[in-house]
């Protein structure tokens, strides 16, 4: 009798633990929603017609998430260029804490995040997710070169690579159990594809196209690589994904960052002259096309209703769109807002952002709080019930209450950094914003030396009664302006901007506008 009274003991504890293993940190939880990330390139905020009701490009399919979801209109990349808001996005960390200071890496570029960073991936993967990666990378990679390699960051330089051997401290160290694509954008080169590691076919030509719109440089292609076809190409790839994960247990989160609609600009057959606007227009009519496959492979399969499915840009719409093209048919990429793609000014980095998921979110809800793409770390992490060591997701708040609640809570950040292409910072808090450059940090006026002659050296814009950042209030409010620039120091000396241990940042602490944090 005592025997079996201690055989039904262990066998009870033992079942126990079972349950313990099967529903805590490292477990395969059902329960968990499938995630998916759409990360459109160089993508306007004016560019979505839900966002800009002078859009002359309607986008029903990025409409109807909105319709269905959260529409965010106060949402923000971390940086207004492509690197370092992917960099934010996976790690939860503000960009310029990394090595990268300013710009973007190359297609030929060493990793800039350390395989021994938590990412989101490998959070995911700790709760049983099936993680993957569709597209564009533009993190960098470790390439087997055939000779020692200088400048590789150089994005106009060519280098001989084994292309036989695996690529290295790529996605799948990282925390992607699949990951198909390529290693920059898709005008630098190298042109191959990449799958787990290995290259899927080898160069068998030099490519290269000079065109404004369609441009890419010169380099190395290879022989499956069209790049009129790669975004068909990869949204096959994703759609595939989707129904295969589909038919397997357990929750599954795919990031998929589209390679458009930044240059080349190469809309196919099918969407030429669509848009009524110009070449610009065709693709983003293509780009909205890629979200409807997605979620029509979503719904295909049974799994719309239980997939957080969450569509945002990298950066505002670059130049390259020909905005004096665009304004002859009076469509503004950005919007009412100032600037485009690399600038500090607000059309830099104010993109839309949308979470549909209609098993928590009922009806069309718009959100004015303010938040930036490194807080989806922390969301992510709340959603599955990790918490996050106090090395990780430094510059990441959860927005998961805005997606669950019916009630508007209390502003989520203190504040929030801003950074564009040449390393300049501006810092939000409320309706202030101060950026700590005479000029636009970017490519749009001013930036020249002749330009910025006889500016102040910063300027102080009011959003909610200036939004186009038109009237410069900074000899007005000196006392905001040493708020701001206190808050922004600390952020920096911290290591963080969320609450927690002191993190140190990565790099040498050189920063460009240190005489902010000492005068």
């Amino acid at each position: 009798m005592l025997k079996l009274i201690k055989f039904r003991f262990l066998y009870s504890i033992a079942f126990l633990l079972l349950c313990f293993q099967i529903n805590g940190q490292t477990s395969n939880s059902t329960d968990h929603p499938n995630i998916v990330y759409i990360l459109a390139d160089d993508l306007g905020i004016g560019d979505v017609s839900a966002y800009n009701p002078d859009s002359k490009i309607i986008t029903p399919n990025i409409d109807r998430l909105i319709k269905g979801g959260l529409q965010f209109t106060d949402a923000h990349t971390s940086s207004a260029v492509c690197t370092p808001t992917r960099y934010g996005i996976l790690t939860g960390r503000y960009n310029w804490r990394s090595t990268l200071k300013s710009g973007v890496l190359g297609g030929y570029s060493k990793p800039l995040i350390p395989t021994d960073r938590l990412t989101v991936g490998k959070l995911l993967q700790e709760k049983g997710y099936h993680t993957a990666f569709v597209g564009k990378w533009h993190l960098g990679w470790d390439w087997t070169f055939k000779e020692n390699a200088h400048g590789i960051d150089n994005l106009n330089n060519n280098f001989e690579v084994d292309f036989t051997q695996p690529i290295e401290n790529g996605p799948m160290d990282l925390g992607f159990t699949y990951s198909y694509g390529f290693s920059g954008s898709l005008d630098m080169p190298p042109y191959v594809y990449v799958e787990n590691n290995r290259i899927t076919a080898a160069p068998d030509r030099v490519t290269v196209n000079v065109d404004d719109k369609g441009f890419w440089r010169e380099g190395p292609t290879g022989s499956n690589f069209d790049h009129v076809q790669v975004l068909p190409h990869l949204t096959q790839k994703a759609v595939n994904y989707i129904h295969d994960q589909s038919n397997t247990a357990g929750p599954f989160f795919l990031y998929f960052a589209l390679p458009a609609p930044h240059t080349p600009i190469l809309p196919t057959t099918e969407f030429m002259g669509k848009s009524n606007t110009n070449m610009y227009g065709d693709f983003m009519l293509q780009v909205d096309d890629v979200v409807g496959q997605v979620i029509q492979a979503l719904e295909n399969q049974g799994e719309l209703e239980n997939t957080i499915l969450i569509f945002v840009s990298d950066n505002g719409c670059s130049p390259k769109a020909s905005f004096p093209e665009l304004e002859k048919v009076n469509h503004d990429p950005s919007y009412i807002y100032r600037g485009h793609k690399a600038d500090i000014y607000e059309g830099g980095h104010r993109v839309p952002f949308i979470v549909h998921w209609p098993e928590k979110i009922k009806k069309a809800k718009t959100t004015s709080s303010t938040i930036c793409t490194t807080d989806l770390m922390a969301t992510v992490a709340e959603l599955v019930n990790y918490k996050l060591p106090e090395q990780a997701g430094e510059d990441s708040f959860s927005f998961l209450p805005l997606l669950t609640s019916t009630d508007e809570p209390e502003p989520l950040r203190e504040a929030t950094v801003h950074h564009s292409i040449d390393g300049s910072f501006a810092i939000r808090k409320a309706e202030w914003k101060l950026i700590l450059c005479p000029g636009s940090g970017g490519w749009s006026f001013p930036r020249t030396p002749e330009e910025l002659e006889g500016l102040p050296a910063m300027q102080l814009y009011n959003l909610d009664s200036d939004p186009g950042e038109e009237q410069n209030l900074i000899a007005n409010h000196p006392g905001k302006v040493e708020e701001l620039k206190s808050l922004l120091t600390a952020y920096v000396q911290n290591g963080r901007s969320t609450p927690g241990a002191l993190q140190k940042n990565d790099g040498p602490e050189t920063w460009k506008q240190l005489y902010w944090m000492t005068d």
